[in-house]
């Protein structure tokens, strides 16, 4: 499924669906992190990865071990694995706030999900 068609609401819908069936790839990852996405308008939401389960939030939780900022276009490649993250990082088009190896924990995940 491309997901160049889909709102931001349906592309973490499918995030969802994808971290249900993948557990085992999830639970390599433990971490909290917020996406500040950049469509229209700025779009925020949390993702809590805890022992292979997902919890995805809209809006912006308090604690939060990591923040990216992107665009959305950015967004739907890093899930894709179409992006990499440390040269973007390093043009300005995608901002970490706090824990930069989690993050990079976070891309390495994603390359193994199917989106």
């Amino acid at each position: 499924m491309s997901l160049d068609n889909l709102t931001v609401q349906e592309v973490w819908e499918e995030i969802d669906r994808v971290a249900k069936e993948n557990k085992s790839i999830i639970e390599t990852v433990n971490g909290s992190f917020v996406f500040e996405i950049k469509a229209s308008e700025e779009v925020v939401y949390s993702l809590e990865l805890t022992e292979g389960i997902a919890t995805i939030t809209e809006g912006k939780i308090n604690d939060a071990q990591c923040t990216l900022a992107m665009s959305e276009k950015n967004f739907k490649k890093l899930l894709q694995g179409d992006l990499n993250a440390t040269a973007t990082f390093m043009m300005g088009r995608l901002k970490v706030k706090g824990d930069i190896g989690l993050a990079l924990k976070l891309e390495n995940m994603l390359k193994k999900l199917s989106f």
